[in-house]
């Protein structure tokens, strides 16, 4: 399954392997299906708004140096 609602051609399906939390901003650790790391910084409120944890799985949405999280 791939996101197919927002125009972002490099996604990679993988799971949390880890999430570091900050006052502000988090740091999102996808394992993708190929054994890399994807890391995404997001807002800590997206992060529990998202319902994000370890083990999840997710698809991390790559566009120009940003990184996405959706969740499926």
């Amino acid at each position: 399954m791939s996101i197919t609602a927002i125009n972002v051609r490099n996604q990679f399906r993988g799971t949390i392997k880890e999430i570091i939390e900050g006052p502000v901003v988090s740091e999102v650790d996808v394992l993708t299906r190929n054994g890399d790391i994807v890391t995404s910084v997001i807002t800590t409120r997206s992060v529990k708004d998202l319902n994000l944890e370890v083990g999840r799985e997710v698809v991390a949405l790559v566009k120009s140096t940003e990184v996405s999280i959706a969740t499926l």
